[in-house]
């Protein structure tokens, strides 16, 4: 494994070297031409030399990164070792707040530092090159002035840098990525990246786009607004894609994000034609320097259509007394997921285009056949699926369809002494997983597992029952006498308990026959298979490319008095990669779903007592028995403060062992307060990790 992440960390250096060098006049002069002059060919012409540089690289990364995937999800089935803090890596993990970028490590600022100078080295190399050529004879010559000239420099400039962000914009939005693993990140966890380069590239290009206009206006050739040329740049599709991307870009702030999220989620699918007019602009050869990061996300995102086109078998729903459920769905046992793995559902009679991130609940391990996600009613689409399973008059059953689920290739929590999990109301929920995931590794693994304190913050005592999923819903207790657990629940409204009259109750809804458990969407060796079609997908298209091109396109380009169009080969590829991606795909995926069906050949029903209290029910009685309270230990492990907050700074610093690991998920002040903790250097014991939900 560490051969092919090497091997991979070289290529990538590699790469960015090449958009180092790109911009100066030795590579355009010389080392592009005697590259152009060995690779060009009659079957690739000029997207040949384009794509070997710029497209080849990445994608034999990704490839790499599949190879390495799956031996490390290999090995994490049989490793149990703890593995010692590396000390000299912990000064750059550590937090930092820096305005306008929230919490990121002391290295994930150290790389935006880098890609911003590597920007700046960029647009003024060009500017370089770009000025030495223009002089007040060769100005005059063209009938413009220096400034002029200059200004229409400026405005190419902005482009070409433009291009470099677009190439990396992508990236962080494949979900079942290959390349984020290697670096030890995850999609959820790499959206602020996108966020980040999405602000970057919509900057440059409009900056790109304005100089044109003014540059236009002033030399009285406006008509070139106009202009969709047959064999060199359209600038009619360069204001198209624009005018896409500025949309996009307004419902992408915060407040319109937040509180209009169906504008942002809809007007953001103008991406397809934001990228089909980018090509249309550039030209398919030039396009290649952006296409690897756009075509791994094309293959990611056909998968996930394909997934989710059937229902899967929701089983039953714990209704918790603070508006919330807990879905449990049926799964095969080939699926395997890490804690923290968000999963996507959709819910298609309250909205067949609305899909709404999860975090996942369950464990694989601990609950082989069944998949587990907490919901709070907290929007619109939530309200209505608690309304729908919550009414006296509840349904029996629910069609739904998931894409997922999404996460770290492994967690090692067992590497600390302690784990320390902040929450914030529903920011509960990734500790849930964890909590689940450590109880297995201990009781049947016989792992020795951190102390575990569980520092958790609500609103109303009715949101106590939330701790209840710490444990599964299962006819068999759950035992987990292994781990030295404390909860510590602070009530931070009520300064008392309070009487509650509705208890936890569970839903047992009939599936129907169609409905089909969750399964991996390409089999037990997804990643093996994920590699074979980005490979398969890419020769594919590269044989339809040659065999188009030499037959088809060259003779007319060589043979005839006409030059293909620029705009007819850009949709000739761009055809030609959709096809390819999809008929390698959907090969792979129907042969994956073949196997999969002999696990799905009979519904599983399962049986067994509906709840009717909750081990947090003591709150509205305080009369109650102990000895009668289900889920002894886990009561036992609570302390609940009414009416106050946690003292974060005191409980930190509080904890004396050698390696405490510091979790925390929920409202952004909560999160901004213990990174700063942890960031301070006044207890060098205190290991803060990151764990993002940004959707």
């Amino acid at each position: 494994m560490k051969i092919i992440q090497g091997l991979a960390m070289m290529i990538f250096m590699g790469y960015l070297v090449l958009w180092i060098v790109t911009p100066t006049s030795v590579f355009y002069n010389k080392w592009l031409v005697t590259e152009r002059a060995h690779t060009t060919s009659t079957y690739f012409e000029a997207q040949g030399p384009m794509m070997l540089l710029y497209t080849c690289p990445i994608l034999l990364m990704a490839i790499m990164g599949s190879v390495y995937n799956h031996l490390r999800k290999m090995a994490n089935r049989n490793e149990g070792d703890k593995k010692a803090t590396q000390d000299n890596l912990n000064i750059w993990r550590r937090p930092m707040i820096i305005q306008g970028l929230g919490i990121v490590s002391t290295i994930e600022l150290a790389f935006f530092v880098m890609f911003i100078a590597l920007i700046v080295w960029s647009f003024t190399s060009y500017l370089h090159v770009g000025f030495a050529y223009i002089t007040p004879a060769i100005a005059a010559e063209y009938g413009e002035k220096v400034w002029e000239m200059k200004l229409d420099t400026v405005a190419l400039r902005f482009g070409l840098v433009g291009n470099l962000c677009l190439a990396f914009l992508f990236f962080p939005v494949t979900r079942g990525s290959t390349i984020l693993s290697l670096f030890g990140l995850t999609s959820e966890a790499s959206i602020k990246y996108h966020i980040w380069l999405g602000h970057i590239v919509m900057t440059i290009f409009t900056s790109h786009g304005v100089c044109y206009i003014i540059y236009w206006i002033i030399m009285k050739q406006t008509s070139e607004m106009l202009k969709w040329a047959k064999t060199e740049i359209s600038n009619v599709a360069g204001e198209l894609s624009l005018i896409a991307g500025l949309i996009m870009w307004a419902t992408t702030f915060p407040r319109i994000r937040r509180k209009m999220f169906e504008v942002f989620f809809y007007t953001h699918h103008l991406y397809i034609l934001f990228v089909v007019f980018y090509v249309f602009h550039v030209g398919i050869a030039y396009a290649s320097t952006i296409l690897p990061g756009f075509y791994l996300f094309m293959i990611d995102r056909f998968l996930r259509f394909l997934q989710s086109r059937g229902n899967v078998r929701l089983v039953s729903a714990r209704v918790l007394p603070c508006e919330t459920l807990e879905l449990n769905f049926s799964k095969s046992k080939g699926l395997e997921y890490t804690p923290t793995s968000i999963i996507f559902i959709n819910v298609p009679s309250i909205s067949k285009a609305q899909w709404h991130p999860f975090t996942v609940t369950s464990s694989s391990n601990l609950e082989p056949e069944k998949l587990s996600v907490m919901i709070k009613s907290e929007g619109s689409w939530s309200r209505k699926l608690y309304q729908m399973l919550s009414s006296p008059n509840s349904i029996d059953r629910l069609d739904v369809c998931v894409e997922g689920p999404y996460g770290p290739i492994s967690t090692n929590f067992l590497r600390h002494d302690m784990l320390v999990m902040v929450s914030g109301g529903s920011g509960i929920t990734p500790f849930i997983s964890i909590f689940r995931e450590l109880v297995y590794t201990t009781e049947t693994l016989k792992c020795k597992a951190p102390k575990i304190l569980l520092i958790s913050a609500f609103k109303d005592s009715s949101d106590l029952t939330m701790l209840e999923l710490l444990l599964p819903s299962s006819s068999a207790p759950i035992e987990f006498t292994k781990i030295e657990l404390q909860i510590e629940a602070y009530v931070t409204r009520e300064k008392q308990p309070v009487i509650n009259d509705k208890k936890v109750s569970t839903i047992w809804l009939k599936p129907k026959p169609s409905d089909v458990p969750i399964t991996p969407v390409l089999g037990k060796n997804g990643w093996l298979w994920l590699g074979v079609l980005i490979s398969s997908s890419f020769v594919v298209f590269l044989l339809f490319m040659g065999l188009v091109t030499r037959f088809y396109i060259y003779p007319i380009d060589k043979n005839t008095n006409e030059v293909y169009s620029m705009g007819s080969r850009a949709a000739l590829n761009m055809l030609l990669i959709c096809v390819s991606i999809m008929v390698t795909c959907y090969m792979g995926f129907w042969w994956n779903k073949k196997r999969n069906a002999i696990d799905s050949n009979q519904i599983q029903n399962m049986e067994g007592a509906t709840p009717t209290s909750t081990p947090y029910s003591w709150f509205y009685n305080v009369d109650r028995e102990l000895e009668s309270v289900p889920q002894e230990p886990l009561f036992q492990s609570t302390n609940v403060h009414f009416g106050e907050r946690p003292d974060l700074k005191r409980i930190l610093f509080e904890q004396k062992a050698s390696s405490v690991g510091i979790l925390v998920c929920g409202p952004k002040k909560m999160r901004h307060e213990v990174a700063n903790i942890c960031s301070s250097g006044l207890a060098s014991n205190l290991h803060f990790e990151s764990i993002s939900f940004s959707w």
